[in-house]
């Protein structure tokens, strides 16, 4: 995807050069770093390579993106008119394999949209089983409760919610993607970083749309700041959830995890059925105890801000990131 990127730009007159490639067991360097030449000039690019590109990937990419400052580069394998006006309005420089571009870097201005790729499906990798919906959520468990790596099959796929044979293959597929070595006759994680940016990525285009069980309209969102989800039997999450983590938002949106919509939940606080509502219900796919009562883990409460991925929820997604990622250090 890389190469396809830079020659749809040579072919509009850019002059790259890829100077390193990162190692695939890195994940706090770019996955490359690019050096574009212009009018006797020349700027170098820290590039983060990203494929099927989506508004709910969006937020993912970007957060990722800030780390690397004003250098920052995406690379996908197309980049729709929607979402490259976006990127442009959040700064966000990108290229892709179509030849749609948007580079600033004075005197330098590149901004091309609407351009197709030939064919999408020769520069898209395969991610595999593991970051389908069913291999997700063993996935899902395994970040959430590393120590689990270690334990048999069955257990796995009872706190997972997913069947034995899907933690088999995933168990399989790990090793070849450099997420799982036998270290001292036991198994045990590797890379957790990595996995947990692909993870979010792969569940923002994949499971979470899969989880919808319906949406409704509250007057007012503070209701959630008080309420006691498990009376209702219902695990809150999204904004409502990390603002009660990180005490560093003010939700703009409600998310409840369960098993179904809650009837009483929806008279108690006089919810209306809405398509476009700031009240979501979600299904809860996974049966282990989270680590706060009454909500969701960690991990999902940072899935989804990214998904929403406003400035807002990109920031408190940073304070929670430093969470996630110690459990693996």
């Amino acid at each position: 995807m890389l190469h396809a990127a830079l020659a749809a730009g040579q072919k509009q007159g850019q002059r790259w050069r890829i100077l390193a490639r990162r190692p695939r067991t890195v994940t706090s360097k770019p996955d490359a770093f690019l050096r574009l030449q212009f009018g006797g000039r020349a700027v170098v690019y820290a590039a983060e390579v990203r494929q099927a590109l989506r508004p709910a990937t969006l937020g993912a990419a970007v957060h990722q993106l800030r780390a690397h400052g004003k250098s920052a580069l995406l690379v996908a394998d197309h980049v729709t008119p929607p979402l490259a006006d976006t990127l442009r309005a959040r700064g966000v420089q990108f290229i892709d394999a179509a030849g749609n571009a948007y580079l600033a870097h004075p005197p330098l201005l590149v901004f091309v949209k609407g351009q197709r790729p030939a064919d999408p499906a020769a520069i898209r990798g395969a991610e595999g089983r593991a970051f389908q919906a069913s291999g997700l959520r063993v996935l899902f468990a395994l970040l959430c409760r590393p120590e689990l790596v270690g334990r048999p099959y069955r257990d796995i796929a009872a706190l997972a919610g997913a069947a034995h044979g899907s933690v088999g293959w995933v168990m399989a597929e790990l090793p070849k993607l450099g997420h799982l070595a036998v270290v001292g006759g036991r198994r045990r994680i590797l890379d957790g970083e990595r996995l947990l940016a692909q993870w979010v990525e792969a569940y923002a285009r994949t499971l979470c749309p899969k989880l919808l069980l319906g949406r409704y309209r509250a007057e007012r969102l503070d209701f959630a700041e008080k309420i006691d989800a498990t009376r209702y039997h219902v695990l809150l999450g999204g904004e409502s959830a990390a603002a009660r983590l990180t005490r560093h938002l003010r939700p703009g949106t409600v998310s409840f995890y369960a098993d179904k919509v809650e009837p009483r939940l929806v008279l108690d606080q006089r919810l209306r059925a809405d398509p476009e509502g700031n009240v979501e219900f979600r299904r809860r796919f996974w049966t282990f105890e989270s680590e706060a009562r009454g909500l969701v883990p960690a991990l999902l409460v940072y899935a989804d801000l990214l998904a929403i991925g406003d400035a807002r929820c990109l920031e408190t997604a940073t304070l929670l990131r430093e969470r996630l990622v110690a459990r693996f250090l």
